[in-house]
């Protein structure tokens, strides 16, 4: 059975679809088979990985509103093990069309079940908000990881996060549960990296990641080119540290 994942920050910039992208990527590279889901309209994670979103005719949205299955919406990508549900810019307007919907709540996890036994890990990209499509990401979920910037308004806005994820937690979705917080865009150089981290550190009782993810020139080229960084670039900083958080969300596999 695929562990699920949610990756999930309301505050936009925050290295959130970076992770997505990069952490699916390297739980490939390690031979898990692994199914990304990219649940924001923004469509960046399809884009990341190489997929022409205007060529796509079963999306996310299409998936959503009922007028596929979600076999018919899962597309190859051209990194080995991984899979692809992808979004565009007409998921903006799936909340509306949902409204009605009974359970729309449950609408992502209903579909989910028919391939979680296909995959090890399935990772989703939440949209840089709270809102339905979130909510939908976080019933189908296990854990919510939380991808954090090293910056000075990084707790902004995380107390809103958990608050909702304990919302759901209680009435939605019982099995949910915290993975944890990882640091990214760290820069060595900056008093201001460290004492972010040991602000949240200090503050947030959650489980944080060993690894933080430096913020690297090359992990920002990366998508302009269709490519996870492993691929773009094996050898970066940025590589070497998703690979290393891909090792530590393997080792989590009690959580």
């Amino acid at each position: 059975m695929g562990r699920i994942i949610a990756i999930a920050n309301q505050k936009g910039g925050v290295g959130k679809t970076t992770t997505a992208i990069n952490l699916s990527a390297c739980l490939a590279e390690a031979g898990k088979k692994v199914l990304t889901i990219d649940l924001d309209p923004q469509g960046n994670t399809t884009s990341g990985f190489g997929v022409e979103k205007e060529e796509m005719e079963n999306t996310i949205y299409e998936l959503m509103i009922g007028h596929c299955t979600i076999r018919e919406s899962i597309k190859k990508t051209k990194i080995e093990n991984l899979f692809l549900i992808p979004s565009d810019i007409y998921l903006a307007g799936a909340e509306i069309e949902l409204l009605d919907i009974s359970e729309k709540e449950y609408i992502l996890k209903n579909e989910v079940d028919y391939v979680q036994e296909d995959f090890d890990y399935i990772v989703i990209d939440c949209p840089p908000s709270l809102n339905m499509l979130t909510i939908n990401a976080m019933t189908t979920a296990d854990t919510v990881l939380v991808p954090i910037q090293c910056e000075y308004y990084a707790l902004e806005g995380l107390s809103q996060l958990v608050h909702t994820i304990n919302l759901v937690q209680s009435r939605l979705n019982s099995n949910l549960q915290m993975e944890g917080v990882v640091f990214t865009m760290y820069d060595a150089r900056t008093n201001l990296s460290l004492q972010v981290v040991e602000n949240v550190k200090n503050n947030l009782d959650t489980k944080i990641y060993k690894t933080i993810i430096p913020r690297n020139i090359r992990l920002a080229e990366a998508p302009s080119y269709g490519l996870p960084i492993n691929l773009y670039d094996g050898r970066s900083a940025g590589a070497e540290s998703y690979r290393l958080l891909a090792k530590e969300v393997m080792e989590r596999e009690d959580i």
